[in-house]
């Protein structure tokens, strides 16, 4: 079967990245291992899920860490502003991940209710990283 991944509008940065699948009897799976699909190596794994109607979750950049976001289940919105092209793009199949590179300010919203969005991050957290200030993210895209 393959993804889902609708681009309400395209370009930027940030790219849809197929991932394995393997369709049997059995059930389904899917794959992103680092080298194939994925382009950077994974520090932190974390997921976001049980977003209450109308929540919204990010609104930050991430001043040196990629990203991969994966519908695990459901469906969720991402918008992206990569300092020239925003973009959105609804995620809503496991076989397919939105990078998220560096210096991307993005937030999710439109979370269906059974929405599990699995985050396959470069780094570990640090509060220091995140950049949460648009103005700031503005100014500091205008020096890279």
């Amino acid at each position: 079967m393959a993804s889902r991944v609708s681009k309400a509008s395209a370009g930027g940065r940030c790219q849809v990245i197929p991932l394995g699948r393997i369709d049997e009897r059995r059930g389904s799976l899917c794959v992103a291992q680092v080298g194939e699909h994925i382009s950077f190596e994974i520090q932190r794994v974390y997921w976001v899920f049980a977003v209450p109607g109308e929540g919204e979750r990010a609104h930050h950049a991430h001043r040196e860490q990629h990203e991969l976001l994966v519908a695990a289940r459901g469906t969720f919105t991402v918008h992206c502003d990569d300092g020239d092209i925003r973009s959105s793009y609804t995620l809503d199949s496991p076989d397919a991940g939105l990078l998220l590179p560096p210096m991307v300010f993005h937030h999710l919203d439109d979370f269906s209710a059974d929405a599990l969005c699995l985050v396959l991050a470069s780094g570990p957290y640090y509060a220091s990283e995140y950049v949460h200030d648009y103005d700031e993210f503005r100014e500091l895209m205008a020096q890279w």
